[in-house]
């Protein structure tokens, strides 16, 4: 199955919080969407890795992912070594995207930069045509995205591609908030985490209005390009 867009997040609800305005945009649009998580996130304060399975489950859907899948890979340790760098070249093998997105380059998770570097470095291995992969994948012809951005998350980094989300925005907080486990509830007897307190989600929606007020718009997120961004007319351009 050939996807237009796939993105990587190191825990679930990473995708939905960096660039789930952009899918939800995208998938309206008539593109093929995924999400693949790196962890089913089990060093997470609140839920459980089952209840996360459902909910990263229900919030794909609300997206119009067509595929979601996890890889499993260790929470709170995520490898970047060259046997974990070929499992997730598989996947993009097995989907060639055209477009990957994965997390920021550094944020205060340690594991997020882990991610950025290892699905970074994946995309380059997936081209090659002489990269032993396992059996199951061994049919699969090499395949590089065309594009690959990355999402900012914690941090405010510093981006150079800002996409209009308005259209999108009312998915994107919906499939957040179906990570029920991990955002704000006032009967949780859970403790509280950064996320889970009472006005984190009321930052998501002013972070967003912000980034679109610097574009001329209602709601955006902004990307990190890895490589350099080429147009033809520059009226395409807003």
């Amino acid at each position: 199955m050939k996807l237009d867009i796939l993105a990587f997040g190191a825990h679930p609800d990473d995708v939905e919080l960096g660039a789930g305005g952009i899918l939800a945009v995208h998938s309206a649009a008539g593109k093929k969407l995924g999400i693949i998580d790196l962890t089913r996130g089990e060093m997470g304060t609140r839920g459980t890795p089952e209840l996360r399975d459902e909910e990263a489950k229900e919030a794909g859907q609300i997206l119009g992912c067509i595929i979601r899948e996890n890889l499993a890979f260790s929470d709170g340790k995520i490898p970047t070594d060259h046997e974990s760098q070929i499992k997730v070249a598989e996947i993009i093998r097995k989907y060639q995207p055209d477009v990957v997105l994965m997390n920021a380059p550094t944020d205060r998770h340690p594991d997020h930069g882990r991610a950025s570097q290892l699905v970074e470095e994946a995309c380059f291995l997936s081209g090659l045509h002489k990269l032993e992969v396992r059996s199951e994948f061994a049919g699969l012809s090499p395949w590089r995205p065309k594009q690959m951005y990355k999402y900012l998350q914690f941090y405010n980094l510093e981006p150079n591609l800002i996409v209009d989300i308005t259209s999108g925005f009312e998915a994107k907080m919906a499939a957040i908030v179906a990570h029920k486990s991990q955002f704000y509830n006032p009967k949780s007897s859970e403790p509280e985490t950064v996320i889970a307190s009472k006005g984190f989600l009321d930052s998501v929606e002013a972070r967003a209005m912000d980034w679109g007020r610097i574009i001329g718009t209602q709601y955006a997120e902004p990307l990190i390009s890895v490589r350099h961004i080429g147009v033809e007319n520059l009226l395409d351009l807003r």
